[in-house]
Formats: C-alpha cells, sequence, structure tokens
C-alpha cells in the first residue's frame, strides 16, 4: 500500500519522489491540509478505500498512513 500512496502523491499531488519515504512526516513532503482532502477523495474514487482527511491528518507519517490503507482496504 506504501507504493500505492507514493504513486498518488507523486503523480497528482506533485511531491518530489525522493522526499516519500515512510518515515517522512506530511511538512517533509509539504502536504498541506487542502492536498490531504486531495488525497482521500483520490483514494475514495480510485480505489474505494474510504478514510476522511481527518484520519490523515492525524497520522504522524506517510508509512502510518498507508498502515491504514493497509487496514481499510482489507476491509473493502
Amino acid at each position: 500500500m506504501f507504493d500505492t500512496l507514493k504513486e498518488i502523491l507523486v503523480h497528482k499531488l506533485k511531491v518530489a519522489p525522493e522526499q516519500v519515504v515512510p518515515e517522512a512526516t506530511r511538512d517533509d513532503v509539504e502536504l498541506d491540509s487542502l492536498a490531504v482532502v486531495e488525497l482521500s477523495l483520490v483514494l475514495d474514487k480510485e480505489f474505494g478505500i474510504v478514510v476522511s482527511d481527518d484520519e490523515l491528518l492525524e497520522m504522524p507519517t506517510i508509512g502510518d498512513m498507508a498502515r491504514l490503507l493497509e487496514e481499510r482496504s482489507a476491509k473493502v
């Protein structure tokens, strides 16, 4: 799921690929709250993974976001 998240961040939200590592924070990858809302919408629309932007904002790192998405996708 990390690779999928990285692909979305790089291709849809224009984050530099070398910045997207599991231990990176949202600040490290310059992901503001508006970008997190967009990420939430992309995950729902393209992957059917329902996760709110608030839940994503609570995750301290990109790796934590990926784990949350992994949990959600297992329930789908």
